[in-house]
C-alpha cells in the first residue's frame, strides 16, 4: 500500500504541472490584467510597475520564472493586497475554507448514508419514496439558490442566524455550512440506497440471516461495509464538489476564506493570486482521491493494488 501511495505521489507531479501550465496561460489570454484602472496610468509609471513585476518579460519566461517559484515553494505576491504575499494569504484563508467544507462533508455523509439506510430498508415505501423525493430535490437545486434562499428564510425572516461575516460568533458557520452540506447529503443518500438494496440481496447477508443473526447486526456488521463503498469512492469528487461549491459560499455569505480570494482575485486580474488558489484546489483534490483509494482498499480485501 505504501509503495502504491508513492507511485500515485509521483504521478500526480505532471497533472499538477498541467493544471499550472494551462492556469497560467488562461490567465494571461484573459483580457485586461492586474493594473487596469478606470483611470490609465502614466506610461512611464505603468512602464516601470510592469517592470516591477516582470510582466514585461516575454511569456515563456514569465511561466518558467514562475514554475521555479512554484518549485521553491514561493507563490510570489499578490498583485492587489499588496503588503500580503499569495503564500500568506492562503494561509489566512484555506483554515477557514477546510473548516466549512470539513465539517459538511461529515454531515453529508452522516445524515446521506442514514437516510439511504432507512429508504433502502423500507424500499418502494412511503418513506423511501419521500426520502428520494427529497433527494432529488437537493440534487436539482444547486447551492447558489440554497444559500439565498437559507439567508432570507432563517436570517432575514425569522432572524434566528446571522447572514454574513465570519468568527464573531459560532453561529455565523450554521447557515453556510447547511448550504454547502445539503446536495451532497442527497447525493450520498441515493448512492448509499442502491448500494444497500444491492447488497442486502447478496447471498452472504442471506446466510446471516438464515443464520439466526439480529437483523440490527446483520445491517451494521455485514451490510454496511458493502455498502459504503460505493460511498466512499464518491467522496473524492464529491469533497472537490464542496471545495468548488465553497467559491460561491463563501462569496454569498462574506466568510475571508480561500474561495472568496480566488472570485476577487479573479475579478481583479490578480495572477498570482489565481494562481496560487489553483494550486491549492488541485493538490488538495489530489490528495483526497488518493485517500478514498486507499480507505477503498481497507473496506474491500478483495483489491490488490
Amino acid at each position: 500500500m505504501y509503495s502504491y501511495a508513492i507511485r500515485r505521489l509521483i504521478g500526480a507531479l505532471p497533472t499538477m504541472l498541467i493544471v499550472i501550465t494551462i492556469a497560467f496561460f488562461m490567465m494571461r489570454v484573459a483580457p485586461g490584467g492586474p493594473f487596469d484602472l478606470e483611470r490609465a496610468l502614466p506610461p512611464e509609471v505603468a512602464k516601470n510597475v510592469m517592470a516591477a513585476y516582470k510582466l514585461d518579460d516575454p511569456l515563456w519566461l514569465q511561466y518558467l520564472n514562475y514554475l521555479g517559484g512554484v518549485l521553491q515553494g514561493d507563490l510570489g505576491p499578490s498583485f492587489k493586497y499588496r503588503d500580503f504575499t499569495v503564500a500568506e494569504l492562503i494561509g489566512l484563508g484555506l483554515p477557514i475554507s477546510l473548516q466549512i467544507g470539513g465539517i459538511a462533508i461529515l454531515i453529508a455523509v452522516i445524515f446521506g448514508v442514514t437516510l439511504g439506510t432507512i429508504a433502502a430498508l423500507h424500499q418502494n415505501s412511503g418513506v423511501d419514496y419521500a426520502v428520494m423525493a427529497t433527494a432529488m430535490t437537493g440534487i436539482t437545486i444547486p447551492n447558489f439558490v440554497v444559500a439565498p434562499l437559507l439567508t432570507l428564510i432563517f436570517g432575514v425572516y425569522l432572524s434566528w442566524l446571522p447572514v454574513a461575516g465570519w468568527g464573531r460568533s459560532w453561529d455565523q458557520a450554521i447557515l453556510p455550512i447547511v448550504a454547502l452540506a445539503l446536495p451532497q447529503v442527497a447525493y450520498v443518500a441515493r448512492l448509499t440506497r442502491g448500494s444497500m438494496i444491492e447488497v442486502l440481496r447478496s447471498n452472504y447477508i442471506r446466510t446471516a440471516r438464515a443464520k439466526g443473526l439480529p437483523e440490527r447486526l446483520t445491517i451494521t456488521r455485514h451490510a454496511m461495509k458493502g455498502a459504503m463503498l460505493p460511498v466512499v469512492s464518491y467522496l473524492g469528487p464529491g469533497a472537490a464538489a464542496l471545495l468548488t461549491g465553497s467559491v460561491v459560499i463563501e462569496t454569498i455569505f462574506g466568510i475571508p476564506g480561500v474561495g472568496r480570494y480566488f472570485v476577487q482575485a479573479a475579478l481583479n486580474r490578480d495572477y498570482t493570486l489565481v494562481m496560487g488558489t489553483v494550486i491549492v484546489y488541485g493538490s488538495i483534490i489530489i490528495m483526497l482521491n488518493l485517500l478514498v483509494d486507499l480507505a477503498y482498499g481497507l473496506l474491500d480485501p478483495k483489491v490488490r493494488y
